[in-house]
C-alpha cells in the first residue's frame, strides 16, 4: 500500500471524541477516492473538501475495523484489507485513497488519513485492487 498520510484535524477529532474506533456501531470507515488533480491536503478536515470520482460500478467501500486496542502505551488500528471491484464497466481513474469516518454528524463525515499511489489507477471491468492495510503495524499508530 502506499504512504500514509494524516490529515491535521484528525488528531483534534480524536481527542474531542468524534472517533470511536473500538466500536463499529459509531465508526464505518469508508473509502472515498480522488483523481490526481484533485489531491488531498493535510488541512482537508472533512469529505466535503474533497472533490471524489463517481462509484458508478464500484464494489462496497467501507473497511472493517479487526483490532484496535493498545499494548505498552502504544495504540494501533488495524484494518481488514478490502478488495475494491470493478463490475459492469470501467471506474474512474482515481490516484489518491482517501480513509474518512462515515458516521459522525458534527463534524460530518471528519476525514482520517489518505494514500497517494503516484499515479492515476483505473479499474476495467472485472479488475479489482486490493487495499492491502498493514496488519502487524496497523494503518495508524499514536503513542
Amino acid at each position: 500500500m502506499a504512504a500514509y498520510n494524516k490529515f491535521q484535524a484528525f488528531l483534534e477529532h480524536v481527542f474531542e471524541g468524534v472517533h470511536n474506533f473500538s466500536s463499529d456501531s459509531t465508526c464505518t470507515i469508508t473509502v472515498a477516492l480522488t483523481a490526481s488533480a484533485n489531491a488531498p491536503v493535510a488541512t482537508n478536515s472533512i469529505l466535503s473538501d474533497l472533490t471524489q470520482i463517481s462509484y458508478t460500478n464500484l464494489s462496497a467501500r467501507v473497511v472493517s475495523v479487526s483490532a484496535s486496542s493498545h499494548t505498552t502505551g502504544t495504540y494501533k488500528l488495524v484494518l481488514t484489507d478490502l478488495v475494491l471491484s470493478a463490475s459492469g464497466g470501467a471506474v474512474a481513474a482515481f490516484r489518491y485513497v482517501v480513509l474518512y469516518n462515515d458516521d459522525p454528524t458534527s463534524p460530518a463525515d471528519p476525514l482520517i488519513c489518505w494514500f497517494d499511489y503516484g499515479s492515476a489507477l483505473t479499474l476495467a471491468d472485472g479488475e479489482s485492487l486490493t487495499l492491502d492495510f498493514d496488519a502487524t503495524n496497523g494503518v495508524l499508530q499514536a503513542a
